[in-house]
């Protein structure tokens, strides 16, 4: 039985709750940590589209700009030599690349923002995932065995272990530092 039909639904559940009611709460949960598995690829596919989506979009942008600027050029020039009609010709195919990358710059800032929202909600999972197989190790007594299908999983897999690790030493730091040890 499917226990989510969003990604935010695993963030905002209360496993408590869910486990307190279940017949076989071991089952519900290796059923739950399934779901957060799925959702879990599925959050780092939408990371990995729309940060796509912001270099490329980035990358036409600066391209744009580059050819405005030729336009620019090429008016001077064009007007330097007396020649009015080519230095407007030049200026209106710049205002038509800026008109472009005002129309662009908005498609890449919402991906950048798709980006980083699924980022928050990936940690978040991350974090519910690994709280969901603590939870599974003590009701089993056996450490809950993680499910990765492919190399780059293993690899996003490897790198959060390592930022949560990495997060945890500087909150660590801080913390002796605060104790004035």
């Amino acid at each position: 039985m499917p226990y989510f039909s969003r990604l935010t639904d695993i963030v905002t559940c209360n496993l408590t709750e869910i486990l307190s009611a279940a017949v076989d709460p071991a089952l519900t949960l290796r059923e739950i940590m399934a779901e957060m598995h799925e959702g879990l690829a599925a959050c780092r596919r939408s990371v990995r589209t729309s940060q796509g989506n912001h270099d490329r979009l980035s990358r036409e942008i600066a391209v744009h700009r580059e050819q405005a600027a030729r336009w620019v050029a090429d008016a001077r020039t064009a007007l330097s030599s007396g020649d009015e009609a080519a230095a407007r010709e030049c200026l209106t195919r710049k205002v038509e690349l800026e008109s472009l990358i005002a129309g662009l710059q908005p498609e890449q800032e919402a991906a950048n923002s798709t980006c980083q929202r699924m980022l928050r909600i990936q940690k978040a999972l991350e974090a519910r995932y690994a709280d969901a197989s603590r939870r599974l190790a003590g009701l089993t007594g056996s450490p809950a065995g993680v499910r990765l299908e492919s190399e780059t999983a293993v690899h996003a897999a490897a790198a959060a272990e390592q930022d949560r690790r990495s997060e945890v030493d500087a909150e660590l730091e801080a913390l002796r530092r605060q104790m004035g040890g």
